[in-house]
Formats: structure tokens, C-alpha cells, sequence
């Protein structure tokens, strides 16, 4: 019901938020603690997703096979799981610090109402992305018990990743969208203009990604791994056409996952140079 591969997506941009806001590495347990959370968070934003959405899944050939159309799981059992889940998350943001306790239950409301936008609005995909941004915001919070520009910055550059690919997802239902009356970008400008959109975002996010990176002054490292960004990126738009949307799920699933796991490696290993020199 809730793939690994969705929390890899936001992890290493929550751990990423950490570095930057202690310049190096946190402590096992702050590391430890903000794996919980995120754990906690993603799986019941999935959940409540898969829940909220059980009856246009049953509807849709491609999410028909999904654990709760199949009835694999109950929604009783759905229902336990979020909150399990969401009181993780909680229970984890006590052990950080209060402003991530306070916080907790915003972060909850963003990411529950994120499934509802679709509904809506075609701007659904940026309302995913603002769930996803949460995680680097939130870590930074986890470190500094404040809120400063840097984690903004990231958070938006997560906002126009996960918004861009996530119109090319959508770009598989636009017919699906249509008969039920439910908005993407795809449905409202058409396939062509939402791949020129989705690439129109990831441009933007790479730029501004190369801005926080020189802003806080890290070095060549981080910029190697954000140029291997820049070309998986354009890898991943040369995937997919208006006519064939065959390896649309190689764009969002395998290519989204490294570049995230990339950049989170590279920012790190360019942090610990700099603390040996």
C-alpha cells in the first residue's frame, strides 16, 4: 500500500536540510529521530491518499490493482495506520525540539490536504510538491528550532521538482481526469504543453538549487553532483513524449530517486571535505 520508493523521493532532501543547518553532521540520535518522522509522515500521507482516492482508484485501470481496490487491506485497517503513523510523526517531533512538536500537526494538515486538491484544481502537483517540501523544512527546524531563508530555498526547489515530474505522471491519466471530472495540468493544457511546463520547472529548480549552493558556500563537489542533476533531469524528459508515455514510470520512479539520493550524497561529501580542510 505505501512504496519505499515515495519516502525516498523526500528523505534525502530531509536529511540534506539537516546538513545545511548544522554545516555538518547532526547526531545519530537527531538523524535517528528525523528518520521517524519522515517514516511517520509519508506513510500516512500515502495512506490517507490511498484511502481518500479508493474510489477513483477502483475506477482507474492503472491504480486498480493498488492494495485497498484489490481489498488486499480494509479500510478499517487504513484508517488504524494513518494514525499509527501520524502519531509517530508526532511522538518524533517531541524529541527534537518544541517548535517541531508544534509544528507536527501543520505539517499533517498539508500533506491529508494534498490528496483532496485534485478535486479542485490543476495546481494539484504543486500542492505535492509543498507536502514533499516539508521534509527539508522540518529538518532544518529538527536542528536550528527556528526557521531561516536557506530551508525555504530548498523547499521551493522540491516544490518544482516534484511538481515538474509529477505532471509528467498525470500526463498517463488525462483521459481517466477527464471522465471524472478531476484536474491536472495535462487535462487543462494537453499533454504537449504539460511536458513544456514540467521541463519549464526542473529549469528552474536547477538554477535555484545552484543558487543555495553557492549561497552557502559549498563547494565544486555539490555543484558536480547538482550538474549530474541537470543531465538526469533532461534524461528524464527524453523519456517521455506527447505520443509515448511508455517509460513514464521509469521517469518518476527510478530517475526521481537518484537524483534525490545525488544530490544528498554529494552535498555530503562536500560538507565533510570542507570540515577536514
Amino acid at each position: 500500500m505505501v512504496k519505499i520508493e515515495h519516502t525516498i523521493f523526500a528523505l534525502p532532501f530531509a536529511l540534506l536540510g539537516a546538513l545545511l543547518a548544522v554545516r555538518g553532521i547532526p547526531e545519530p540520535a537527531q538523524i535517528g529521530w528525523i528518520l521517524v518522522a519522515m517514516v511517520g509522515a509519508r506513510s500516512a500521507a500515502m495512506a490517507f491518499n490511498r484511502l481518500v482516492d479508493l474510489p477513483f482508484d477502483a475506477r482507474n485501470p492503472r491504480t486498480a490493482n493498488r492494495a485497498l481496490p484489490r481489498k488486499q487491506v480494509s479500510k478499517a485497517f487504513v484508517i488504524v495506520f494513518i494514525l499509527a503513523s501520524a502519531g509517530l510523526l508526532v511522538f518524533a517531533a517531541s524529541r527534537l525540539n518544541r517548535l517541531s512538536l508544534e509544528l507536527s500537526p501543520v505539517a499533517l494538515a498539508i500533506v491529508f490536504f494534498y490528496s483532496y486538491t485534485k478535486r479542485f484544481t490543476w495546481l494539484s502537483h504543486v500542492f505535492l510538491g509543498i507536502s514533499l517540501a516539508c521534509a527539508p523544512i522540518g529538518a532544518w527546524i529538527a536542528m536550528q528550532g527556528s526557521i531561516a531563508l536557506p530551508p525555504l530555498l530548498l523547499g521551493l526547489a522540491v516544490v518544482l521538482w516534484v511538481a515538474g515530474f509529477d505532471i509528467i505522471y498525470a500526463c498517463q491519466d488525462v483521459e481517466f481526469d477527464r471522465k471524472e471530472r478531476l484536474h491536472s495540468i495535462p487535462k487543462r493544457f494537453g499533454i504537449r504543453a504539460a511536458l513544456w511546463i514540467s521541463a519549464a520547472l526542473h529549469l528552474i529548480m536547477v538554477g535555484l538549487l545552484c543558487f543555495l549552493f553557492l549561497s552557502e558556500g559549498l563547494g565544486s563537489i555539490s555543484i558536480i553532483g547538482l550538474a549530474i542533476v541537470a543531465a538526469l533531469i533532461a534524461y528524464e524528459h527524453s523519456l517521455v513524449r506527447p505520443t509515448d508515455l511508455s517509460r513514464a514510470n521509469t521517469a518518476f520512479f527510478t530517475i526521481n530517486g537518484w537524483i534525490s539520493i545525488l544530490l544528498f550524497a554529494t552535498t555530503t561529501i562536500d560538507l565533510l571535505w570542507d570540515g577536514i580542510k
